[in-house]
């Protein structure tokens, strides 16, 4: 099946210029809707590529994890893949992974997930749509969980791969520590002091798809900031308060030899959720980059479990049972992203200007997890 690339930047609330892109099936509505949301320190174009969904699900993915491709493949299989690079990553301005309020990150997410698929909306009014499920791994996941609590009727589901909801107590840093660095946060915020191990050599297993992230100049791969360290800690023991709280149906996948994230983490989720339908698979052998830094063999595998859970979930809705109306935007308490311009790319390479198009039914949260220091860092 053709794939059709684009892509766009926009403006948030704060002025900042923020990276859009998405992958959608060149021949036929996509099945459902999926945003990514990829982890600290990734980027979600040319390592995001191949992880994508439509209808209104979540992808998570992990620091090793690859956008480009996943948005590929996922198009691939019929879904409506987009994602956004935060602020501070990628080819969003800002500085390099500095975030100041980590709400601030979700609310961009917030607010792009819902124009997306108002937009979709309106290009496919009367194409039946079904609904979708999100994804996410580490960092990724903490920001699908929390997409997830902001509202919890909008997104149709998340895949979580290996996805940051709790700090392991194997590395969680002693309370004195936090202390005395939350007293100089605000003197030296941008501060890249807190330390943390290469955590590359830990995520991919596989020898070329490492050095491949490493040539990435995308991608953050320095000490992480005081500030950010600090709301990656502080978001990561919210989340992890308010598991209770997770309704919506999700697919966790985690490598059992992960060293990055303790697949712990991910069994506590699981455990602790209200959600009727959930499902959790650990691979026998494999790491922290499940659908990127795996063999090609394992990679396929990993990919198959989450077509099929998306498929099962997005075949079986009636029209009236997914169809949704849009929040506007007093409803949202925010604007929509002032689009500042977009290119549009099919399969072979062609580049040509986008259209405004809307409108998809559904939508899928895709969590991609990013650099995964935060878990691996002692303060």
């Amino acid at each position: 099946m053709d794939v059709e690339y684009h892509e766009e930047f926009v403006r948030n609330p704060r002025g900042v210029q923020l990276f859009t892109c998405g992958w959608l099936p060149a021949s036929s509505s996509p099945k459902a809707l999926v945003f990514l949301c990829h982890g600290y320190g990734m980027e979600c174009s040319d390592f995001m590529r191949g992880t994508c969904f439509t209808q209104s699900f979540m992808l998570s993915l992990s620091i090793s994890d690859i956008p480009f491709a996943c948005g590929i493949k996922l198009a691939t299989a019929g879904y409506g893949v987009f994602g956004i690079d935060y602020e501070g990553h990628g080819k969003s301005m800002g500085a390099r992974c500095y975030i100041q309020k980590f709400d601030n990150l979700v609310a961009d997410c917030d607010r792009i997930g819902e124009f997306t698929r108002s937009l979709c909306m309106q290009t496919w009014r009367n194409t039946e749509i079904k609904a979708g499920s999100c994804t996410a791994n580490r960092w990724g996941g903490a920001v699908a969980l929390l997409l997830h609590r902001k509202d919890p009727t909008f997104w149709d589901g998340a895949v979580l791969v290996a996805p940051m909801c709790k700090i392991s107590e194997k590395v969680k840093p002693h309370p004195v520590v936090v202390t005395l660095l939350t007293q100089v946060e605000e003197i030296i915020p941008k501060w890249k002091i807190v330390p943390t191990k290469d955590v590359i050599d830990s995520a991919f297993k596989d020898p070329v798809k490492r050095e491949k992230i490493r040539k990435n100049k995308l991608i953050y791969q320095d000490k992480p900031r005081l500030k950010t360290a600090l709301e990656l800690l502080r978001t990561s023991m919210d989340v992890e308060d308010s598991l209770s709280q997770v309704r919506m149906p999700f697919f966790i996948l985690h490598g059992e030899a992960d060293t990055v994230t303790d697949p712990e983490v991910s069994r506590a989720l699981y455990e602790r959720a209200a959600s009727a339908d959930k499902t959790i698979k650990l691979y026998p052998g494999m790491w922290h980059g499940l659908t990127a830094g795996e063999p090609d063999d394992n990679v396929e595998l990993v990919f198959s479990d989450i077509v099929a859970w998306l498929h099962e979930r997005s075949r079986h809705w009636k029209p009236e049972e997914r169809t949704r109306t849009p929040r506007t935007a007093e409803q949202h308490h925010q604007v929509p992203p002032e689009k500042i311009s977009s290119v549009r790319s099919s399969n072979d390479g062609t580049d040509s200007l986008a259209s405004d198009q809307s409108q998809h039914r559904g939508s899928f949260l895709c969590g991609l997890g990013g650099r995964p220091q935060q878990q691996q860092c002692r303060m």
